[in-house]
């Protein structure tokens, strides 16, 4: 038994609608944009079938935007849950998953929204994908269609579920699953019964009371969607820099190609050597070095010319730069955080300061939809609990602790150096901190020193 997965989420749609009559909530245009932003981050942006002579490559600076992002988002990531013997069930699912929050958030970045669900064994990730949104209430998901594949080896069939997480009209809490049975990789099949299927212990339809929320979290990017003011679906961060991506792209490649083009090449006239490849003088044959071509020799005398081929790669690079200077922008940071050369665009103290508060806030921005994120998915995990007696009922509370973008540790060091100094702080404290001792060998040494003096 195998997990296959397919992009065919239109196709899979139109299945939601004949099983459960719900649509998805996003329109076309919405669905088109993230679908040209999905193969940009994948290294397949739409404009890579340019011209054959001379042909545009890639550098995936939609990738770099979205690792960055998740990589300052998660910076010193902390997640407490507890209160309870519930809470400290919790958090060991959160721990389970801790090393996945920058993945998690780097999708999102990529795709616009994720969601995370938990399925009984683990937590999944899922992108758009793979679900389709049916229902939105006061800006929050409320209803959705998950899709999951099985391939079943000893029946050589593809298996298809449809999962189907709404609020029913009595105010209990729905989930519904159909299957479906195909042949092929690339159909959608026909439906079957669950118990025919990979899922055969699973419930056709089941209803709880006392849900308060969907059992999974929205990890949703904070720009607005501007294609589609009513669309529940966020846009990816680099959506509002499509353009000037594949002008980087083509200017990377231009770069590129001109560089290699530029190797040095001596014209000789053939009338200076023997024919090349030949024997010389009865020994061994040898050849021109590959810089040099022997050129057909029609004037009066014998010459021999060097070309070295100027680079404007100084100009072109300030091009390159002036480019990620404004998709850097379009993305949400400060002007001048990606450049290939130096940072640049700030000149001040004063500007640098107000500069990267943009980065700053693009991040906490990012941090909060996390924080909304993860407390959807540590309430399903809850109800999780409830329903298979997992843990022992309790209140728990969370409590989100990430570290400081702008946090320079060699300040920090002098900062607290200071304050011992002053005697505003222990010796043994600034040794753990910044040195690396244990509190008995940072005491030891504390007390050492105070001998001596």
């Amino acid at each position: 038994m195998g997990i296959y997965r397919r992009n065919d989420r239109a196709a899979l749609a139109a299945r939601a609608y004949e099983l459960f009559g719900v649509r998805a909530a996003d329109g076309d245009e919405t669905a088109r944009l993230l679908a040209r932003c999905a193969a940009a981050y994948r290294g397949r942006p739409e404009w890579l079938d340019g011209d054959p002579e001379s042909p545009v490559r890639t550098v995936n600076m939609a990738k770099s935007i979205c690792s960055e992002t998740a990589r300052l988002t998660t910076l010193a990531a902390g997640i407490s849950v507890g209160g309870s013997a519930r809470g400290s069930w919790l958090q060991q699912q959160i721990d389970r998953c801790y090393f996945s929050l920058r993945h998690w958030v780097e999708y999102a970045c990529a795709y616009g929204t994720v969601i995370l669900k938990p399925n009984g064994k683990d937590v999944e990730m899922l992108t758009p994908e793979q679900f389709i949104i049916t229902a939105e209430e006061g800006g929050e998901v409320t209803g959705a269609v998950f899709f999951s594949g099985r391939y079943d080896q000893s029946r050589e069939k593809y298996f298809t579920r449809l999962e189907y997480h709404r609020f029913l009209p009595d105010g209990r809490y729905g989930v519904s699953n159909r299957c479906l049975a195909a042949d092929g990789p690339g159909q959608t099949g026909k439906p079957v019964p669950i118990g025919y299927t990979p899922w055969a212990g699973l419930a056709e339809d089941m209803a709880a009371e006392g849900v308060r929320r969907p059992l999974f979290g929205v990890l949703r990017m904070p720009e607005a969607n501007h294609l589609d003011a009513n669309s529940p679906m966020g846009l990816p961060v680099f959506a509002g820099a499509m353009e000037e991506l594949r002008d980087l792209d083509v200017a990377y490649s231009r770069n590129a190609a001109e560089i290699f083009d530029s190797r040095r090449l001596a014209l000789l006239d053939d009338r200076l050597t023997e024919q090349a490849g030949a024997p010389l003088n009865g020994a061994r044959r040898i050849r021109l070095p590959r810089f040099i071509k022997r050129a057909f020799g029609s004037a009066a005398t014998e010459y021999y010319q060097e070309i070295n081929p100027a680079l404007n790669t100084a100009e072109r690079l300030k091009g390159i730069d002036a480019l990620l200077s404004q998709i850097g922008f379009k993305c949400g940071f400060s002007n001048g955080y990606f450049v290939f050369n130096q940072r640049s665009g700030m000149v001040t103290a004063t500007q640098v300061e107000a500069d990267d508060r943009r980065t700053v806030q693009l991040v906490k921005d990012v941090r909060d939809k996390l924080e909304t994120a993860l407390d959807g998915l540590i309430y399903a995990l809850d109800r999780f609990a409830d329903a298979y007696g997992l843990a022992p009922e309790g209140e728990y509370t969370v409590t989100y602790d990430f570290g400081d973008v702008t946090y320079n540790r060699e300040e920090d060091r002098a900062r607290w150096y200071g304050y011992v100094k002053d005697g505003r702080a222990p010796f043994w404290y600034y040794l753990t901190r910044f040195e690396g001792f244990s509190k008995e060998q940072a005491k030891a040494l504390e007390a050492i020193g105070e001998k001596k003096a």
